[in-house]
């Protein structure tokens, strides 16, 4: 039995659960996550606190009891104290812009790149280089960070492209002439 699945997800006073069949849906000052479930696992709520127990003894339901029990609880964090990323843009010419419910990125490519943020995401731009995402929903605020970088991630020679703050890029020498 995991160890991890085993405690059960404290809901702290400002925060408003509800549980029905494989669905578990949380609200707080942040926001309001919902996700659901397989059948898996059994959820249930008993006062202030949500419990996960393995449905049967399959490899899949062992597997998934600890993963749940740790999704709940990020649902729980992220209504309550709410999830970031900082995303830094380097290279000569390289810049974002947000326009309304986009983001407009211009990476060195012939056309710019749009991206459409979510709802339930808040995206801001500082210094025309510097992207936050913020949001209640982890998964979520990892996704759009990760389609970002994807359109032009950090080039080991000069080092410019999109990274994730605090991400070490491992940088190699160019080319020697003879």
């Amino acid at each position: 039995m995991s160890r991890i699945g085993k405690l059960p997800v404290a809901i702290p006073a400002k925060v408003k659960c509800s549980v029905s069949g494989d669905t578990v849906s949380v609200e707080g000052p942040k926001g309001k996550v919902s996700q659901s479930f397989g059948n898996s696992v059994n959820i249930s709520m008993k006062e202030d606190q949500i419990e996960v127990t393995p449905a049967n003894h399959s490899r899949h339901a062992e597997a998934m009891h600890g993963t749940v029990r740790s999704i709940i609880n990020g649902m729980v964090k992220g209504v309550v104290d709410g999830y970031k990323m900082n995303l830094e843009i380097s290279g000569v010419g390289f810049k974002a812009a947000l326009q309304g419910s986009v983001l407009d990125l211009a990476l060195g490519y012939s056309h710019p790149v749009r991206v459409d943020v979510p709802a339930g995401v808040t995206v801001t731009v500082a210094d025309g280089t510097k992207i936050e995402i913020t949001g209640a929903s982890k998964q979520a605020v990892g996704q759009l960070a990760a389609r970002i970088k994807q359109f032009y991630p950090v080039e080991p020679y000069k080092g410019k492209g999109v990274r994730i703050v605090g991400q070490h890029v491992r940088r190699k020498e160019g080319k020697k002439t003879a």
